[in-house]
């Protein structure tokens, strides 16, 4: 299961820095559509209030993934509660998202995964 554990905690990092190149590309792509509407400041309005939302959002979700993932490489308790809430969330994001997500909840609940995240005595 080791090897299972490493594989869904290089996922979340890799999708965490997927998701910040996504999040800067949308934030950079609503502000290069200023540049179209110069003279409509309620329109300029929206598109920030949408692409600065949009951007935070993925960020704060890319965020709990890479620092989940990373805490999945030292085994930390924390770090598989927290993958498998980010996994949860994962499952709205059909295809791909919802097969990562359910592949991630599947390693992270196997009793032998639980057993590698316990404390020893």
């Amino acid at each position: 299961m080791k090897q299972h554990v490493s594989f869904v905690g290089a996922l979340h990092v890799g999708f965490g820095i997927l998701g910040f190149l996504v999040a800067l590309a949308i934030y950079l792509s609503f502000h290069f559509a200023f540049g179209f509407i110069e003279d409509e400041p309620i329109a300029q309005k929206v598109l920030s209030l949408i692409g600065n939302t949009l951007s935070l959002i993925i960020i704060f979700f890319s965020s709990l993934g890479v620092i989940g993932g990373i805490g999945l490489f030292s085994y930390r308790p924390w770090a598989r509660i927290l993958v498998m809430i980010v996994s949860a969330f994962n499952c709205l994001n059909v295809p791909i998202g919802t097969a990562k997500g359910v592949y991630s909840i599947w390693v992270l609940m196997q009793k032998e995964t639980i057993e590698l995240f316990e404390p020893a005595p």
